[in-house]
């Protein structure tokens, strides 16, 4: 009986003292250098965007946030070792909208996609522009839509590769206008927009940082965005929900993700701190400008349910358009 007793008090220590643990666990937090993985080239937006927060993550935490950049396999490599890391709060991922579409892209992965991460916060959120060679015969999204219904096939767009973003945009675009286009592959997005520069494509889908210069020398020329309301960087480039498709909207993103099992109060701290950075002006406007989009935090929740809602969208469409798989 003393026995029970004494557990039942031991137990009942353990629950009061938990809120305090937690809290400590919040103030002490980082005791120590953070890695933030990113699974792209270094100087692209993933590069960016974790390094102009974690320069300013580390200077409200005091202490240095390392960015770590893992490029490959559609940034599955960076995102498989953050899964396999300690549940600490001292690894983190940078994360893309590429980390929703791999779970459709690839047979299997060594992680399981929602289940092995905590969603910490978005970070920037940023849509595609649709752009033709500013010598090309289609002046809007609907000559070009109807070149590919008069003849199915005929009408090219090129991308960063099987299963980047820029390819399930264009699979996306054509599967929702009801016409067949031909996708062409290339390592990395300069290749492609180079490819579009020569007249070898008719269309690509990218991020607007990565094709500004060349529409305001002349040389390239936006017929869409992909966004719910005008990119405020061209407004008076229509969405391609005002050209014929009104339920089209794409957005890809960045956002903070930890291990699953990283403690609440943990995630709380990160969550706040993010909000915190995003608020900043001088952090707002660097990473608008580096992304094209907009700086916008979530709460972890929100975080999930996007994600979620990207891998079901993914998932369909490769099944739907018979996308071959990594």
């Amino acid at each position: 009986m003393k026995r029970i007793s004494f557990l039942l008090l031991l137990a009942a220590s353990v629950s009061l003292s938990w809120p305090g643990r937690a809290t400590a666990q919040a103030s002490t937090y980082p005791e120590r250098p953070v890695r933030v993985l990113q699974g792209f080239p270094a100087g692209g937006n993933a590069d960016m965007v974790a390094r102009i927060v974690g320069v300013e993550l580390a200077r409200t935490l005091g202490q240095p946030f390392v960015v770590d950049a893992r490029p490959g396999a559609g940034g599955t490599i960076a995102a498989d070792a953050v899964a396999k890391a300690k549940a600490d709060g001292l690894t983190l991922l940078v994360a893309t909208g590429a980390h929703a579409i791999a779970p459709a892209m690839y047979g299997s992965l060594p992680y399981a996609t929602e289940a092995a991460f905590q969603p910490v916060s978005a970070i920037t959120r940023f849509p595609f522009l649709l752009v033709v060679n500013s010598a090309s015969k289609y002046n809007s999204l609907q000559d070009l839509l109807n070149a590919a219904r008069a003849k199915a096939g005929t009408v090219n767009f090129g991308s960063a590769g099987q299963g980047t973003g820029q390819h399930m945009a264009g699979e996306l675009l054509a599967r929702s206008a009801g016409v067949s286009v031909t996708h062409v592959p290339y390592r990395g997005e300069a290749p492609a927009i180079t490819a579009l520069l020569g007249s070898e494509l008719d269309f690509v889908m990218v991020a607007p940082t990565a094709v500004s210069a060349h529409i305001k020398v002349g040389k390239l020329r936006a017929l869409a965005t992909t966004g719910s309301t005008r990119w405020s960087g061209m407004p008076n480039l229509p969405t391609v929900a005002e050209q014929g498709l009104p339920n089209f909207e794409l957005h890809s993103w960045t956002a903070l993700l930890a291990p699953v099992g990283t403690p609440k109060a943990v995630i709380e701290r990160l969550n706040a701190e993010v909000r915190a950075a995003l608020r900043n002006d001088s952090v707002k406007a660097r990473l608008e400008e580096t992304t094209g989009g907009e700086a916008r935090a979530s709460s972890p929740d929100e975080l999930k349910l996007v994600i979620s809602a990207d891998i079901k969208r993914w998932t369909q469409l490769v099944a739907d358009a018979k996308v071959l798989k990594q």
